[in-house]
């Protein structure tokens, strides 16, 4: 078993509201929850990803390990690249776990290298060419748009099944809410997460839970062993689960204890002058991401 995991539902809702910010905010819930049946074997298939992290741009500020929440480096609109030349991404932009997360190795969110390696090793037909940035919104009526682009994109690209890898708490619920709409769209998908109890609040058809710090759904940084297991992990989901709802616990272990779920937006740690610089940089963020969306 993967051992305790940290519910960061509760968690976000005391954060928030002891900066001030008053009714903990509504996370979505599926009605129903589509499954698109895997045909076929992986052998076969062409196996995208989407990726909540950014494409690294100048003139907006410190995107590199550990950066500052920095809101100027958001995006706003799905897009779509080729994985080769390799691309420099970031998740200065979002709020995974920088207490904990190094950063420093973008395949523990991206596992760019880890799907090429199942392609040369024959155990799927090949990487998709191009990979697919989903935005992190809070905003459902937004995301199910995104969702639309991205799910015509899959289809352009003649796509058989998704890796979705969200890092933050609400890229879990933009991840979990597309891979809904890919798979009513007859594209079998897998979520790679380390929020167990939003994803499964949300309701997901597949979903690799991984117990580590957010920012590393696909594996423990720096370690090519365990992203490649990981990889495993995932697309033997794809082919093994028989009906939605279905979670696998990923056998990686970030540490021999879980000592650091206890940081993650832990307000009971913060004294009151921390508490005030949090809200008072955390709206300042809002507004540069503001701006970027408005221009």
């Amino acid at each position: 078993m993967s051992g305790p995991f940290l519910s960061y539902i509760p968690r976000i809702a005391q954060y928030y509201q002891t900066l001030g910010y008053g009714e903990p905010y509504r996370w979505h819930i599926h009605d129903k929850v589509h499954f698109s049946a895997f045909n076929g074997l992986l052998v076969e298939k062409t196996v995208a990803i989407v990726t909540t992290s950014a494409l690294v741009r100048d003139g907006v500020g410190d995107q590199g390990p550990r950066a500052a929440y920095n809101g100027a480096a958001k995006f706003f609109k799905p897009y779509r690249m080729p994985h080769e030349p390799e691309p420099a991404l970031s998740v200065a932009h979002i709020a995974y776990d920088r207490s904990h997360s190094p950063a420093t190795d973008q395949q523990a969110w991206f596992p760019s290298k880890a799907l090429k390696r199942s392609e040369d090793e024959g155990t799927i037909f090949k990487r998709a060419a191009n990979f697919y940035g989903l935005p992190t919104n809070r905003s459902i009526r937004a995301t199910k748009e995104d969702g639309i682009e991205i799910i015509s994109m899959l289809r352009e690209d003649q796509v058989d099944a998704v890796l979705l890898i969200p890092n933050c708490p609400v890229c879990h619920q933009s991840c979990s809410i597309v891979a809904n709409m890919i798979e009513e769209a007859g594209i079998p998908t897998v979520v790679m997460g380390c929020a167990k109890d939003i994803v499964e609040h949300i309701g997901v058809p597949r979903f690799l839970f991984s117990n580590h710090p957010l920012g590393n759904g696909a594996g423990k940084p720096h370690d090519e062993l365990a992203q490649m297991t990981t990889l495993r992990e995932a697309l033997g989901l794809l082919e093994s689960a028989k009906q939605p709802l279905t979670t696998v616990h990923s056998q990686s272990l970030w540490a021999n204890d879980f000592s650091w779920q206890d940081d993650y937006s832990n307000a009971c740690k913060l004294s009151d002058e921390e508490i005030q610089r949090r809200r008072l940089e955390f709206d300042r963020q809002k507004a540069n991401a503001h701006a970027v969306k408005n221009n």
